[in-house]
């Protein structure tokens, strides 16, 4: 299974996102459907999540170091 290295801030935007989902959407009372909207955002950034996790645990190293151009220049002093 090939797997993409994916950046911090999509993890951090999932966790954020699935923050405000369950905090803030789903107590508002004032919208009956917002249990709905909640829920589906919930999953959505818990799916993104699940998502860098993973890529975080199977990535290569050798993807990553391609990726990180300042790798190279502390490598080559």
């Amino acid at each position: 299974m090939k797997t993409a290295p994916l950046k911090g801030s999509f993890m951090v935007t999932a966790i954020v996102g699935f923050l405000i989902s369950v905090f803030y959407i789903l107590p508002n009372e004032a919208f009956p459907n917002n249990k709905t909207w909640a829920f589906t955002f919930g999953l959505f950034f818990l799916i993104m999540f699940v998502a860098s996790v993973i890529s975080m645990s199977t990535a290569p190293f050798e993807a990553e170091e391609s990726l990180d151009h300042t790798y190279r220049k502390k490598k080559r002093k």
